[in-house]
């Protein structure tokens, strides 16, 4: 049997909420298995470890995280309490210390759930955003200067490297050979003329390496406005790190809805654990109520297996994923009247119908 180590990183509002749903959602697909099993570790880190030790996260979070697996988290924030960018700063220190350069979103309309597009459905919106995980507009490079005064102003500076840009159009371009062979790069070298002229250029060098994939580059307002035109045109989307996070909440919506929308920080060379997480945050109005969406969790979840090389449990859960769905089977957010836990339920109920 396949032990894998797994560190549960709930943080904070719906994040434990969800969690815990998929988590019980892969025991069950674990004992129905019978092949593998997953140990849990459950870290306690996010705004009531702050409120009590005045850190988000313990100074050693990496030496802490780096023996597991994988490491499966809910949500941070609680934008009330405590600014997003102090609850945010330890993901970001995961992210790039562990080389999570690839974030992968998936963009897939399940079968059963209505679009938020006239006339188009689950065979126009199936596509994957890459999101360049590592550098961009998230490195802290930057400062601000005569603050308080009339004069005050920020200077932030997005990095972006050949090795960062290569290193994402190549993996872009390996996942388009698994799926319709077709990559789109995102762009806006019309008005900044250093960082994405590089990624232009850089394009244009690589792209001769893989003849069986047809790719092109667009700007990035260009590609906000064809996600919502015409989505079919998409099938893997590669963007620096600010973009990918924008387009991607855009996508989540036409995915029908944050609450369906899961996503991955991949290390694609395994030298540190990658992190799996949906793409919503705290939603810190409606924690506590028990109506929060699991899906995007337990599909992120299913992510993490598929990872770890456990495809056919990942199949198995989405399988019953789609079936729940397409059943009727919804939180509020998607027009239904189950809590969080009956969702899941409904999920698990599914499980041995979608083998």
């Amino acid at each position: 049997m396949k032990t894998f180590r797994i560190a549960l990183y709930p943080g904070d509002g719906i994040g434990p909420e969800v969690i815990d749903e998929a988590v019980r959602v892969v025991d069950a697909v674990e004992k129905q298995s019978g092949d593998f099993h997953l140990e849990y570790t459950r870290l306690p880190w996010g705004y009531e470890y702050w409120r009590q030790t005045g850190k988000c996260a313990p100074d050693d979070l990496l030496t802490v995280l780096r023996p597991f697996d994988a490491i499966l988290l809910g949500a941070v924030g609680w934008p009330e309490k405590i600014a997003d960018h102090l609850t945010l700063a330890p993901l970001v220190k995961i992210r790039q210390s562990f080389e999570q350069y690839a974030c992968i979103r998936p963009v897939k309309l399940p079968a059963g759930v209505k679009s938020v597009l006239a006339n188009k459905g689950a065979k126009e919106i199936d596509f994957v955003v890459l999101r360049e995980n590592s550098e961009g507009e998230y490195v802290d490079s930057g400062s601000r200067f005569h603050v308080g005064q009339e004069d005050e102003f920020a200077l932030q500076t997005a990095i972006h490297t050949r090795r960062g840009v290569e290193r994402i159009l190549r993996f872009g371009f390996e996942i388009a050979r698994k799926r319709r062979y077709r990559l789109t790069m995102v762009t806006k070298s019309n008005a900044q003329r250093y960082a994405y002229v590089l990624w232009d250029e850089i394009l244009e060098q690589i792209r001769g390496e893989y003849p069986d994939v047809e790719s092109d580059k667009q700007h990035a307002d260009a590609v906000a406005m064809d996600f919502v035109r015409r989505p079919e045109r998409y099938d893997v989307v590669v963007a620096s790190n600010l973009f990918g996070d924008i387009l991607t909440d855009l996508g989540g919506i036409l995915g029908g809805g944050l609450g369906l929308a899961p996503s991955t920080n991949t290390n694609p060379e395994r030298k540190y654990p990658s992190m799996f997480e949906p793409v919503h945050g705290s939603a810190p109005d409606i924690a506590g109520k028990g109506i929060a969406n699991p899906i995007a969790a337990i599909r992120s979840a299913a992510m993490m297996l598929d990872w770890l090389g456990l495809a056919a449990a990942a199949q198995t859960i989405e399988s019953a994923v789609g079936a729940a769905l397409s059943a009727g089977a919804g939180t509020p957010d998607l027009g239904g009247k189950l809590t969080t836990a009956q969702l899941a339920d409904a999920v698990i109920g599914q499980l041995g119908k979608s083998r």
